[in-house]
């Protein structure tokens, strides 16, 4: 799919959720999609975001994080060359329920929950509620500050491993998360 305005050509992805915490994450019809860029002037260009862009410190101050979650999503998905590659994010399933995880990624190990979060804390409610219902103990955060892997638990108290990755990583996603689970192994 193309989105044309004027002279720039820009690819654009639907990002379908799913309830799935295994694999395969089947798409959930019934939920409503996003779209994803992969220009990210483009989007800042028609969000008007241009200047507010260039002079941020971190890119969660922009667009209430959105820029963040989007440009991270432009990283996995460049990242992947394939045209089989689909980005999906979780929702949970049940009515009236708000819990989303920003991005969900397959590995040997299952589905992998990808928060974009600002700074090293946040409490992250939608994350620990997938970590919940998962048969898995790995999580990803992507954010502003350095790399490290933490041992932590969730609101319920089951304990999991949380990769902490800068944002500028993000393009490199799959290999850390396997680096991740064979140092936690």
């Amino acid at each position: 799919m193309t989105l044309v305005h004027k002279y720039h050509i820009s690819r654009v992805a639907l990002v379908n959720p799913t309830t799935s915490l295994n694999l395969p994450a089947a798409p959930d019809r019934r939920k409503s999609p996003r779209l994803q860029l992969l220009d990210t002037g483009l989007l800042a260009y028609f969000a008007g975001l241009q200047g507010e862009l260039l002079l941020a410190a971190d890119l969660n101050q922009v667009f209430r994080g959105k820029i963040a979650e989007h440009i991270v999503g432009q990283e996995i998905l460049s990242s992947d060359p394939s045209a089989l590659h689909k980005l999906s994010f979780w929702v949970r399933d049940k009515k009236q329920s708000s819990a989303e995880v920003d991005f969900v990624v397959s590995c040997s190990h299952g589905l992998i929950p990808v928060e974009v979060k600002a700074g090293a804390s946040g409490r992250m409610r939608s994350l620990h509620q997938f970590m919940d219902k998962s048969d898995h103990i790995f999580a990803v955060r992507l954010y502003a500050e350095r790399l490290r892997i933490d041992k932590v638990k969730t609101i319920a108290g089951k304990p999991f491993y949380l990769l902490s990755l800068p944002y500028y990583l993000a393009g490199q996603l799959n290999m850390y998360i396997e680096w991740f689970i064979n140092k936690v192994k």
